[in-house]
């Protein structure tokens, strides 16, 4: 996966349609996030939410979006399973509005969406979104521990609920189903989900598509 030339490698985080049925591409490089603008007609069928593609930029320096060009697709084996496509645009999509915010970012992101593409036609994807998502929330600093529920502030029991974020509380406090805290600490701690139930990975899955 050799990039060529001066080409910039990034997978596409969301393509809004512009005037003239042009379209707006956001796209996650090694370095940054940033919008891109790609003229009618020009081989949209790449442009495709969650793909990976290299391509060149025009008018960089100029007043308006910059203007992607030579722009070429790199597959992956799962592509054409559609369970697999769908699971990975669900997993896409949350990037965007997380990273909304972000201009100049650390590679952090791009090499987990890279891992988690590579590994996703040999392992079940659900459980690679909920090991990335715990990495990912690690390298934020942002994974609780708390033996507190983060509602009510009062010391958590042997089962717990997870709101946004992996946040901990009380089952009655969420109205939710509920895991064990010692199995849903470890994995906090391993970012493995070896140890998880199918079930105990869909009910992680479901949480992380709340948003990152």
């Amino acid at each position: 996966m050799s990039k060529k030339g001066n080409a910039i490698r990034g997978f596409i985080l969301g393509v809004k349609k512009a005037k003239n049925e042009d379209s707006i591409a956001v796209v996650l490089s090694e370095e940054n996030i940033r919008s891109y603008y790609r003229f009618y007609g020009a081989r949209h069928s790449i442009l495709q939410l969650g793909n990976l593609v290299d391509f060149e930029v025009d008018g960089e320096d100029g007043r308006f979006l910059p203007r992607i060009r030579a722009l070429s697709h790199i597959g992956f084996p799962w592509l054409f399973d559609k369970n697999r496509l769908l699971l990975w645009h669900n997993f896409i999509r949350l990037f965007e509005p997380h990273l909304k915010d972000a201009e100049e970012i650390e590679r952090f992101y791009f090499d987990l969406l890279m891992d988690a593409a590579k590994r996703w036609h040999r392992q079940n994807p659900k459980r690679i979104v909920c090991e990335s998502y715990i990495k990912l929330l690690e390298y934020e600093g942002r994974i609780h521990h708390d033996e507190q529920c983060y509602i009510c502030e009062t010391p958590l029991g042997e089962q717990i609920s997870l709101m946004q974020s992996f946040i901990p509380a009380h089952p009655e406090c969420l109205y939710s189903a509920s895991l064990p805290k010692q199995k849903l600490f470890a994995f906090f701690e391993s970012k493995k989900t070896v140890f998880l139930e199918d079930d105990d990975v869909d009910y992680l899955y479901e949480t992380v598509m709340k948003g990152l």
